[in-house]
């Protein structure tokens, strides 16, 4: 009996440090990702003198139907 919970904690060790493992790894791809992101992002604004989500931008103007 005290040898299985012996393999049951080893493996269950073994398994944390495995999902320790790929989290981390996950974490430092997306820290990646969202900085390349940034940079593309800056580097758009740059090419397309400096606007952002033009398509989002509010025109003043409402569009209403007619009655």
């Amino acid at each position: 009996m005290n040898q299985t919970v012996q393999t049951d904690d080893a493996r269950e060790r073994v398994l944390d440090e495995e999902l320790i493992g790929v989290l981390t790894a996950i974490s430092v791809v997306a820290k990646r990702l969202a900085k390349n992101l940034t940079l593309l992002t800056k580097q758009s604004q740059s090419n397309e003198g400096g606007k952002s989500d033009e398509q989002n931008e509010r025109t003043g103007r409402r569009n209403r139907g007619t009655a």
